[in-house]
């Protein structure tokens, strides 16, 4: 009898495949410090036609939002909860994204020659405000005091928000929503996936239904077939033109297909999906690369289904590593990278604020190169071991 691995309350598959996409973020977001960095690893510009490996750890974060999406509105689900209560906590777990979204954006526009902090002060209060507002406090905790805290938190936001400059001093602007930032994106895929997953009641073929909309709707709008709805574009519209939704619904789809196949004697279904989802995305999304390219930015419908592709494949090795031949432990260096994500994503904005306050930079021998590499290397593993250390004091995010 084959185990029954999906209903465990977590997949290890889907934990060890976030933190090993968190240290990667982490790493990739480090390569800015550094010089003669390989271009193969580096965002591909948006002029050019390609895609590097910081152009693919994105998207396989969206995925994963998608795999864990049915999970946890299931266990919801099974405990007792009301729809009604699941979608406030989405709604409130998604506008938590969306408001850290927004002030990263804002931190990179920030004016600290107008305003009255130095931007990285500016942004370690920011990041202590997150902290204040959504640490995942213990029981112990009592409820005024939690109260008081997150009263803090939020008054420090407001603080940050009121006094904030960017701009130029001729031309001086308050906050704006420039764009969505990461976690703002992640906020809205994880909303859009959430919403897809309770209308649909995880039925397969109305998920696969919202996944091909949200694809027809990129193409239609790189293909310029949607300007007749230019005029509410300001107000209503799909978020990255509908690619960042269906990165999460893709992710959801495999997660659906794992549960309804890999406890049973048709487990080899499971695989010709997964492999013909994944052959199926790299093959059209190379066929029509001469239509839209490959781009990250903008979205190409081409970047998204390569990267539907690579995920996928990802997730395939990962279950056959760590579910069937028990190789969690292999990942358990970095394990506080999948159950701390949060957390993980925040500390270096503490770092590099430190950093440039104090005006230090390592020698350049150490931030070029292949020693730059494993430099950024292992402050990706050092920012996720204080991660770890931070874990076990209950230090940690939860939206």
């Amino acid at each position: 009898m084959k185990q029954d691995l999906t209903r465990n309350s977590r997949n290890h598959a889907i934990d060890v495949f976030r933190a090993v996409t968190m240290m990667l973020m982490i790493f990739v977001n480090d390569l800015w410090t550094l010089r003669d960095v390989p271009e193969w690893l580096k965002h591909v510009p948006a002029e050019v036609d390609g895609m590097g490996l910081s152009d693919v750890v994105f998207p396989a974060f969206l995925f994963i939002v998608g795999l864990s999406i049915p999970l946890a509105i299931n266990n919801r689900w099974r405990k007792g909860h009301t729809d009604r209560e699941i979608l406030i906590h989405v709604l409130s777990r998604s506008l938590a994204l969306l408001i850290m979204g927004v002030f990263h954006v804002n931190l990179e526009n920030y004016q600290e020659g107008i305003a009255i902090l130095p931007k990285a002060v500016w942004q370690i209060v920011l990041t202590l405000a997150f902290f204040l507002i959504w640490i995942d406090y213990p029981e112990k905790v009592k409820e005024r005091t939690r109260f008081l805290i997150k009263s803090l938190g939020w008054s420090i936001l407001i603080f940050l928000a009121l006094f904030y400059k960017g701009g130029t001093a001729a031309d001086p602007k308050w906050m704006d929503i420039y764009w969505w930032g990461i976690l703002g994106l992640i906020g809205w895929a994880y909303l859009i996936a959430s919403l897809v997953f309770l209308l649909s009641r995880g039925k397969l073929p109305l998920v696969w239904l919202a996944f091909s909309s949200f694809i027809l709707f990129s193409v239609l709008s790189k293909l310029g077939l949607l300007g007749f709805l230019t005029a509410v574009k300001p107000y209503f519209w799909l978020i990255d033109d509908g690619a960042t939704p269906a990165l999460s619904t893709s992710g959801m789809l495999a997660s659906l297909y794992y549960r309804k196949y890999f406890s049973t004697d048709k487990r080899y279904r499971f695989w010709i999906i997964l492999s013909t989802g994944a052959a199926g995305g790299l093959l059209i999304g190379l066929l029509t690369r001469p239509l839209w390219g490959i781009h990250k930015i903008g979205s190409s419908p081409s970047w998204v289904l390569i990267c539907i592709a690579i995920s996928l494949l990802t997730y395939g090795f990962l279950i056959w590593l760590v579910d069937l031949k028990g190789r969690k432990d292999w990942f358990s260096w970095i394990k506080p990278a999948g159950t701390s994500t949060l957390t993980c994503y925040l500390l270096p904005y503490i770092h590099y604020a430190l950093l440039s306050l104090s005006g230090w930079a390592l020698p350049l021998v150490f931030r070029s190169g292949m020693v730059g590499l494993l430099k950024s290397l292992l402050y990706a593993l050092l920012i996720i071991l204080i991660t770890g250390l931070l874990e076990k004091k209950n230090l940690r995010l939860k939206i």
